[in-house]
């Protein structure tokens, strides 16, 4: 069974999926993470995340092990997957990747939830269930500098709302794979939930999907 969870920054999309997967026994995959450790190692080899033949090279040659490095959480390596991810050959090469990840998941495991911006758009348009999280931009700008200063990172409320914003208009307006919801994608409005709720509901969504498919 296939999962495919995505919103805009800071929704909430990542910590729902992470626990869904948990809960579920299936295998669990970031997409952004992808794209923020494509945009880590163009940096760290001393290269322009905005450089096509340095991004796509950086993407070809990924090492999975990044995934894990707790460094693509932080600001800058965050706006350099921004970067990259409007890069088509970044993106095909990521999409390669992704789409085995979903058709074979690690350690046997019986199904996958894939997190992002084009799950249920691009990467599996055939996902059991989709769902698109999303919440205020204020709420989501909220979030993300709570996350950031529990990391120890310095944070501004009014510049992340900013950041957040931008990112917003960019994810919806680039030509390639642009973050919006599938036709066929349950909304989940997140703004005036906590987790628990927004897991249970999404539970429920996964339940009937399941009874579905028997």
């Amino acid at each position: 069974m296939i999962i495919a969870i995505d919103g805009p920054a800071a929704s909430g999309k990542g910590t729902l999926a992470r626990r869904l997967a948990g809960h579920l026994g299936y295998a669990y995959l970031d997409s952004g993470a992808l794209y923020r450790a494509v945009g880590l190692q163009v940096l760290n080899a001393g290269e322009d995340p905005g450089d096509e033949a340095a991004a796509i090279r950086a993407a070809a040659n990924l090492q999975q092990d990044l995934l894990d490095d707790p460094a693509i959480r932080g600001e800058t390596p965050g706006k350099a997957a921004s970067r990259v991810a409007v890069i088509p050959g970044v993106r095909q090469h990521l999409l390669a990747f992704q789409q085995n990840f979903a058709a074979l998941p690690p350690d046997g495991a019986p199904g996958a939830v894939i997190d992002g911006r084009d799950i249920g758009t691009i990467v599996c348009p055939d996902a059991d269930l989709k769902i698109f999280v999303t919440a205020s931009a204020e709420t989501r700008a909220k979030r993300r500098t709570a996350e950031l200063l529990a990391r120890g990172e310095t944070a501004d409320l009014a510049k992340t709302l900013a950041d957040i914003t931008a990112r917003d208009a960019r994810d919806r307006s680039r030509k390639t794979a642009p973050l919006k919801r599938a036709e066929d994608a349950y909304l989940l409005d997140t703004t005036n939930l906590d987790i628990d709720g927004v897991f249970l509901e999404a539970l429920a969504l996964v339940e009937s999907a399941k009874a579905g498919r028997e």
